[in-house]
């Protein structure tokens, strides 16, 4: 077992101890010279006198033993263990409806469980996604949004300090929400920083991204979306959908990895733009963002496109 954190002498000290006790010291002198009580003395010499001559060597015999109880009375027959944890993989049943068959306590059996290791069920494997990718450039754009924290100094994700003075603590700097289109076909991206994700915001956003995606020769006629009430109840939204003709689209509820294009894009922007680098303020990182995108959409390699930058899809129309 080696060492208890706690002990006053080391293997070291215990050999000079017992060295003690052979020259001719009574424990209670030794014990003394030592700075430990005369039981513990006594322990130590009485577990060399009974060792062998190997387990001296080794000092084996003047390490600390296992504190675990040697004899466990009340403890399972190793049949009835069995019995138990065979219950439980043949049912999927919980631990009171095995003690009811089984005839142990409850917590007995949730012991035994628990000390086999099966005492919760394995979680179901979930159903892997299908991957899948439109022809052409427009055919899908995906649209969601990603809260920042504000900040006035550079903060603990960068500079691993998270000492705050007072006043820090007590300023409320609030958030702001990057607003993201991604198309599916060639990955190519569109952002803008706003303070809220309110109806009117988003509709302008979409308005704004639909024009500078047709001006790259872009023209959207789908949107997926999942189901915030800022994209499934947003009128304005839904009347300047049905102006461009764009068929709006919603995932499934808890499902989302079938917008997963732009939630990948959108944990590259927060590793490379808003973590990437030290920024003196929130302003100042807003100020990165258009470089920022402008690296993505034309030189970044995109590893779903060969190591090509998105802008090489779009070209190619």
């Amino acid at each position: 077992m080696g060492l208890h954190r706690n002990a006053r002498l080391g293997l070291a000290g215990r050999r000079a101890l017992v060295a003690d006790i052979e020259s001719g010291c009574s424990c209670r002198e030794a014990a003394r010279r030592r700075g430990v009580s005369p039981t513990t003395a006594c322990k130590w010499w009485l577990r060399w006198s009974a060792a062998t001559l190997e387990q001296r060597r080794s000092l084996v015999c003047l390490e600390d033993r296992s504190s675990r109880p040697r004899r466990s009375p009340r403890l399972l027959r190793a049949v009835e263990q069995q019995r138990i944890c065979a219950a439980r993989r043949r049912s999927g049943w919980g631990p009171r409806l095995i003690a009811g068959e089984t005839g142990h306590a409850h917590a007995t059996v949730w012991r035994t469980l628990k000390r086999e290791g099966i005492s919760r069920r394995p979680k179901e494997p979930r159903a892997r996604s299908r991957r899948y990718e439109w022809p052409c450039p427009g055919d899908l754009l995906h649209i969601d949004s990603k809260r920042f924290v504000r900040f006035t100094r550079p903060g603990h994700a960068v500079t691993g300090d998270r000492h705050r003075s007072g006043a820090e603590r007590r300023l409320r700097v609030g958030f702001e929400w990057v607003h993201s289109l991604v198309d599916d076909h060639s990955r190519y991206a569109y952002s803008e920083l706003h303070r809220d994700e309110k109806a009117a915001t988003v509709t302008g956003f979409v308005e704004r991204g639909l024009a500078h995606f047709a001006a790259h020769g872009i023209t959207a006629t789908r949107l997926m979306s999942d189901n915030a009430w800022t994209y499934t109840r947003n009128k304005t939204l839904a009347q300047l959908l049905t102006d461009h003709g764009v068929r709006h689209i919603l995932i499934p509820y808890r499902r989302p990895q079938v917008n997963g294009k732009v939630e990948r894009y959108q944990q590259t922007l927060k590793r490379e733009w808003a973590l990437g680098q030290t920024y003196r303020s929130s302003d100042h990182r807003a100020q990165a963002l258009s470089h920022w995108l402008n690296y993505y959409n034309q030189h970044r390699p995109h590893s779903s496109l060969g190591g090509q930058p998105p802008i090489s899809r779009v070209h190619n129309l």
